[in-house]
């Protein structure tokens, strides 16, 4: 007579048994145990089963039973990285399952396409991300009871479809795919949307324009916008090409190839003639579809190649309106119809299409799937132009390219005089003033731009290199046009609110910052031997040596101590939420400091949890992270656990290169370190393995796994890491005080020390209490900033987690 059946969150292991008997469970759920396996046909007598939940248990590989079909009464099924296999079985519809809501099968091992029966279900809340799907993602154009979908991190092709009719859409995630085509309208104008995020696609056309209401991430990583800022249009060029490229399925090797917003400019395919599209050449890349009638929109168009592919239709009649084509190549394809009547001087090559002239077509070709074309060579990204000098005789930094058409000519950049005493000043209309970390009363030191180096570049934008009139080399981080939304000004002002009131050795210091008209820009202190992740995954190609066990161990600790500063010794405990290699930064003494804080959260209270958006890096989040949104400091504990497996195995968080198996470093390091064998050859090969090395390791790999353990009460605090990793690195001072350290922190203090000399220098222990007033409407009027901008309170404890 059971009805319900809840043994979840234990540590319940082996084969999970038959409960066919319990006909009458309802509620069913068992995740976060240890089970093994599951039975072949485990739902064949669970016929009043509304509710399952079998998430994070390490079963052996499975796939879904058709015996589940059974329990039509099926309300919510979440089964999230519990190692099912095979394809998604074609039986979740409205027919088999009138009231299923909920379908949650995010970190499997699922193949191959979207079921067709999703189509017009119940669905609303849909996880699929983190498997191996390919295929399009048309079938979600009938899925209008979705609120949010989650497609991320799989292999999906193809364009997004018309969603109109998903009204009720908040959560729309289908970055870390193939998806190629223009995001449509009918996405851009959901009226309730709220998140969407499509970053690292191959998607094309403009740059879309979305609501200020919405949390949007798409202008970065590997899609093919033609221009950068939402909203404008593309060259008149650029969208008939693309309207071309819609009657083949949106190619992805078009995606790859056609980069910014002139055709004529390195275009794979095209060739021009004053800019001028005369050559389209299309010959063999494995195109399906038909033959465009936009082509009839390139008037210079002279040769038109589409031979050797798998084209179905017939050829359009709008081609006989070229005027300058005297070469139509339709070869060896599946074309049908006849042959429209052309100029006289048109050469018109038809053979190897055996139904050209008849009315319909003999058979239905088998056909190349749309997209998957040849070529894989990308177009290089253009730089600008290098900035002129500048015309006053003192070339005193260089610093950041020509900013809001400005140029550098006459660009002023005011940072601070000494230590203590900082001030900022507006010099000019066109002046882009970088407020000081503190303010003071003296005169800023005027620093003229005169160039520009590229340092990096980001989700964020461009990190540009730079040095002021003493030498001082910096960093200067500026928010990308496309970025300037919403949430990447949360995230600007997030680094501003968190910079401003952390300080510590290994934390990238903040110097300054600028917020004039659209222009952003952060200053940082700069680390010459870049990210940590250069150093030990790309050692190889930089022409660098691989780290020693011994450099690493101190990277670790410098790390470890960065992250217990901002989790207990700051004024509030913060979360960083991006834990990386990437985010971690090299001195030229190898010391270590963490960056990148846009994403830093203010900890809650105690042992409670704050709910987020989605944001950070897969392969370091945190599993209840990943799944519910909510963070505690735990989610940091367990990025930092995956940074010890890299420094160990020499391995990333996230390797394609290596075998499906193999794909998750945790996952992966977990099994290997079972035995003391196999755990050896997990080591990366470059470090050199003595006794006391290996006992070193060995300790490192531990703590490692308590730090990314399943459960966030199951991992230690950062104070018990930093004594673990303190014990086995050599111990490490600097060869003279800090001048630079205003606040006369001695790191060997104990937190509550140090903690009371801070608030003493603040001069007020309730720093939450400043009601000073941050920057204004950005009007270049002279602001001072507060021990603790107020605002930024706000902004961390808002009840959307933003």
């Amino acid at each position: 007579m059971l009805t319900r059946l809840e043994v979840m969150n234990n540590n319940l292991s082996g084969p999970i048994p038959d409960l066919s008997g319990l006909s009458s469970v309802q509620v069913l759920i068992l995740h976060n145990n240890l089970f093994s396996s599951i039975p072949v046909d485990f739902f064949l007598g669970l016929t009043s089963l509304v509710s399952f939940s079998l998430d994070y248990n390490p079963l052996t590989a499975w796939s879904i039973p058709q015996s589940l079909q059974n329990a039509t009464g099926l309300k919510d099924f979440s089964a999230t990285q519990v190692n099912i296999s095979g394809t998604i079985p074609d039986f979740f519809s409205s027919e088999t399952f009138p009231s299923l809501q909920s379908l949650h099968l995010a970190f499997n091992q699922l193949e191959g396409e979207l079921p067709w029966s999703f189509n017009g279900s119940t669905i609303t809340s849909l996880w699929l991300n983190g498997n191996q799907l390919n295929g399009t993602v048309s079938v979600l154009q009938g899925m209008t009871y979705l609120t949010e979908v989650w497609l991320h991190s799989n292999k999906l092709t193809g364009p997004i479809p018309d969603v109109s009719g998903l009204l009720g859409m908040q959560n729309f995630s289908l970055r870390d795919n193939q998806l190629t085509g223009i995001v449509p309208d009918s996405l851009v104008k959901l009226p309730s949307l709220y998140i969407v995020n499509l970053t690292n696609n191959l998607l094309q056309g403009p740059t879309p324009l979305f609501n200020s209401g919405v949390n949007v991430d798409i202008a970065n990583g590997t899609n093919s916008f033609c221009l950068d800022v939402p909203g404008f249009p593309c060259d008149p060029r650029v969208d008939v090409l693309l309207a071309v490229a819609e009657s083949v399925g949106y190619p992805s090797g078009f995606a790859a190839n056609w980069k910014g917003n002139d055709p004529c400019n390195q275009w794979q395919w095209i060739t021009c003639t004053n800019g001028n599209i005369t050559i389209v050449n299309f010959q063999r890349l494995g195109l399906s579809g038909t033959i465009s009638a936009n082509f009839s929109m390139l008037k210079s168009l002279n040769k038109l190649i589409l031979s050797g592919n798998n084209l179905t239709g017939t050829i359009p009649n709008e081609l006989t309106t070229l005027p300058s084509l005297t070469l139509l190549d339709v070869s060896n394809n599946n074309l049908y119809g006849k042959v429209p009547a052309f100029r006289q001087n048109v050469v018109i090559n038809t053979a190897g299409n055996t139904d050209i002239g008849k009315d319909e077509p003999s058979s239905t070709p088998a056909g190349s799937p749309a997209g998957n074309t040849p070529g894989t060579s990308s177009g290089s990204s253009g730089g600008g132009n290098d900035a002129k000098k500048s015309k006053t005789g003192t070339v005193v930094g260089s610093v950041i390219g020509a900013f809001c058409g400005l140029g550098l000519v006459g660009l002023v950049v005011c940072l601070y005089t000494r230590k203590g005493k900082r001030s900022s000043k507006v010099q000019s209309p066109h002046t882009v003033v970088i407020h000081p970390r503190h303010s003071g009363d003296h005169d800023a030191v005027k620093v003229t731009v005169a160039g520009s180096s590229v340092n990096g570049r980001g989700g964020f934008g461009t990190v540009y290199k730079g040095e002021l009139h003493d030498g001082t080399k910096i960093a200067v981080k500026r928010m990308e046009s496309g970025v300037i939304s919403e949430k990447g000004l949360a995230e600007f002002k997030s680094e501003i609110a968190v910079l401003t009131k952390v300080r510590h050795r290994h934390l990238v210091g903040l110097l300054g910052y600028c917020l004039d008209g659209n222009e952003r820009l952060l200053v940082y202190e700069y680390m010459p031997q870049g990210t940590l992740s250069r150093h030990v995954f790309n050692w190889r190609e930089e022409g660098l040596k691989p780290l020693e066990w011994t450099r690493r161990l101190t990277i670790a600790l410098d790390v470890a101590r960065g992250v217990e500063y901002l989790h207990g010794l700051a004024h509030q405990s913060f979360i960083h939420r991006d834990l990386k290699p990437s985010n971690i930064l090299l001195g030229d003494d190898m010391r270590a400091k963490v960056a990148d804080f846009g994403l830093v959260r203010l900890a809650p209270d105690g042992k409670h949890s704050i709910e987020t958006r989605l944001a950070g890096t897969f392969g370091y989040l945190a599993p209840e992270y990943a799944v519910t949104g909510r963070v505690t400091t735990k989610v940091d504990l367990f990025s930092f656990g995956v940074i010890l497996m890299e420094l160990i195995t020499g391995r990333k968080a996230l390797d394609e290169t290596q075998p499906e198996d193999s794909l998750h470093l945790v996952t992966w390091f977990r099994r290997m370190h079972f035995s003391k064998d196999t755990f050896r050859k997990a080591i990366d090969p470059t470090i050199e393995l003595d006794e006391e090395t290996c006992a070193s390791v060995s300790t490192v790999a531990e703590l490692a796994g308590h730090c990314c353990a399943r459960e966030p009460y199951q991992r230690p605090d950062m104070g018990h890491v930093v004594n673990v990793l303190s014990s086995l690195a050599e111990m490490w001072k600097p060869a003279e005080p800090d001048s630079d350290d205003i606040y006369g922190i001695d790191l060997d203090m104990t937190l509550p020390q140090a903690l009371k000399k801070w608030q003493a220098f603040e001069g007020n222990s309730n720093v939450d209490d400043s009601s000073s007033s941050f920057l204004g409407s950005g009007d270049n009027t002279q602001t001072s900033i507060p021990t603790r901008p107020s605002g930024f309170a706000e902004s961390f404890t808002s009840s959307d987690g933003r």
